[in-house]
């Protein structure tokens, strides 16, 4: 630690920072909800997935449309998909079919909103009154709850044998393959074979949902409720399993979005969603673009490299908003120039949690704790900051890649390649080559960041790049050796630069060859 002691009251405050959205209360998330240019995205009617990887804000942004919707007069029903559905059935059950786990996570879903419109009728004398709407919630909650057997119908045979006698000598019979009578004795005797079949049904019950009932039940409550709006924010949609994902979205586009004064908005990781798939030959599920826009990504905002002005301001209001609305009393603080001034060493080391943070309000969160817990009851400082932020990334986002060995593989060849041989911190890749999707994962797990999408240089038109650049903590450990990377790019001749120029020429040695990365991957793996 950099000092010993009690921890300052600023410090103790920003350690007890909630570090996830989840856990606040509404009305605290909106007053620590900075609205950095996504309100007016968000407050659209429209139906829309709402981008982002872990820790961007996505579950902020929705619980605070959540509170402004409540202010407009209209219903919002926040769903967090990761608490409904059993989980024995999402995830448990595999030898149930896709439809089937589906349909406990749908059952669900629709109770969900059937609850929340039956307190919007508690709320409302009018709906109370209303017998027709009590009539219709009833028949939306009835939609969910039909059984169907399933299973095979096995079909078993029986045989029979009838004897008669004519004389009082024995006969004997037996029953085989095939009926056979033996006399004894020279006696008269017969044998007659009788067959009789028997059907029998084996199966299992299993929740049944008439997509068309809760469509037309939904219809009549939601033009009961005009002018009132109904908002669905539903959040955590990649934690449903990818091969049920395509079958809610089409539940959700045959049932909720004709609907004329109901809005959809789904928080969501663009890399683990998948809205739509192919089943018997036919799409199933959202059309991204045409059935919900996609026009907001959070992962596009707030990464230093791209506007340090408008990364330093964001962090400064979050972190102000979550101090002065927090039950730790922090004294003196009266603006967002006072967390810099009161609980940072200068300028230079606030900046400096900034660009360790790459975008991500919650990495900020916990890189701020760490570093607070370490500088006790001084001020935060560089090296705290940089300290911290190698402890968050090593059991954090390093951590997130040992169950994927490729990966872990891939990102220290990248910081090889780009930090210690070119002493730069970001590179380039053509979007033509074959087997860039590997770097998502990377981008996933917050070890890379995109910087830009389709860029593209005046002497090569048309195509295009994804510029990267490597997590703060995947190379804070080298910042005092002569490893340390000077810029975000090398160019030739050894110079190094912070933002790109558009000439394809100078940047020849920015682009990463991950095709000599695969190639090795392959070799290794023949060679096994």
């Amino acid at each position: 630690m950099g000092s010993s002691g009690r921890l300052s009251p600023m410090n103790r405050a920003l350690n007890l920072i909630s570090k996830r959205a989840e856990t606040g209360e509404t009305e605290r998330l909106s007053e620590t909800f900075v609205d950095f240019g996504v309100s007016v995205a968000l407050e659209s009617l429209d139906h829309q997935i709402v981008y982002g990887r872990r820790g961007t804000g996505k579950t902020h942004a929705l619980l605070y449309l959540q509170t402004v919707v409540l202010q407009k007069g209209d219903l919002p029903i926040y769903v967090d998909l990761r608490t409904i559905g059993s989980p024995g059935g999402l995830f448990g059950a595999y030898e149930l079919s896709p439809f089937e786990r589906a349909t406990h996570l749908l059952a669900d879903l629709v109770m969900t909103i059937h609850d929340s419109l039956l307190q919007a009728v508690i709320d409302d004398d009018s709906l109370v009154g209303d017998p027709s709407f009590v009539s219709d919630l009833d028949a939306l909650q009835h939609s969910i709850s039909g059984m169907k057997i399933v299973g095979d119908v096995e079909r078993t045979s029986e045989g029979e044998v009838t004897e008669s006698k004519t004389s009082k000598k024995s006969v004997g019979a037996t029953l085989g393959k095939e009926v056979s009578a033996k006399a004894d004795l020279g006696s008269d005797s017969a044998a007659s074979n009788r067959e009789k079949s028997n059907v029998v049904q084996r199966g299992r019950e299993v929740s049944a949902i008439n997509f068309g009932d809760v469509a037309t039940s939904l219809r009549r409550i939601m033009d009961a409720l005009v002018p009132k709006r109904v908002w669905l924010l539903l959040d955590e949609w990649s934690s449903v399993p990818l091969d049920i994902q395509p079958l809610l979205g089409e539940f959700i586009v045959r049932c909720l979005l004709s609907l004329r004064n109901f809005t959809t908005k789904i928080g969501a990781i663009e890399q683990q969603s998948a809205f739509r798939s192919v089943v018997n030959g036919e799409y199933i599920g959202i059309e991204v673009g045409a059935d919900v826009t996609a026009n907001l990504n959070l992962d596009d905002f707030m990464v230093f490299d791209q506007s340090e002005d408008r990364s330093r301001e964001f962090f400064r209001g979050l972190f102000y908003n979550h101090l002065s609305s927090g039950d730790e009393v922090v004294p003196k603080l009266d603006s967002e120039k006072d967390v810099v001034r009161l609980g940072f060493t200068d300028k230079r080391a606030f900046d400096e949690l900034v660009r360790a943070a790459e975008g991500v309000p919650r990495d900020a969160l916990n890189i701020a704790a760490k570093a607070a817990i370490r500088a006790a009851a001084k001020k935060i400082s560089v090296d705290d900051v940089r300290n911290s932020a190698s402890q968050w990334f090593q059991s954090d986002k390093e951590a997130n890649l040992r169950s994927r060995p490729e990966a872990a593989q891939l990102l220290h060849w990248i910081i090889d390649k780009v930090i210690r041989d070119k002493r730069a911190r970001g590179f380039m890749v053509s979007q033509r080559v074959e087997g860039a999707e590997i770097l998502l994962g990377l981008f996933d797990a917050r070890v890379l960041h995109i910087l830009r999408r389709g860029y593209s240089a005046k002497d090569e038109p048309g195509h295009r790049y994804m510029v990267y650049s490597i997590d703060y903590g995947a190379y804070v450990d080298l910042m005092n050796t002569k490893s340390a990377p000077l810029g975000l790019f090398e160019i030739e001749e050894k110079n190094h630069v912070d933002v790109p120029p558009h000439d394809l020429r100078s940047l020849r040695r920015t682009i990463l060859d991950l095709p000599s990365f695969l190639e090795k991957i392959e070799r290794e793996k023949d060679d096994q």
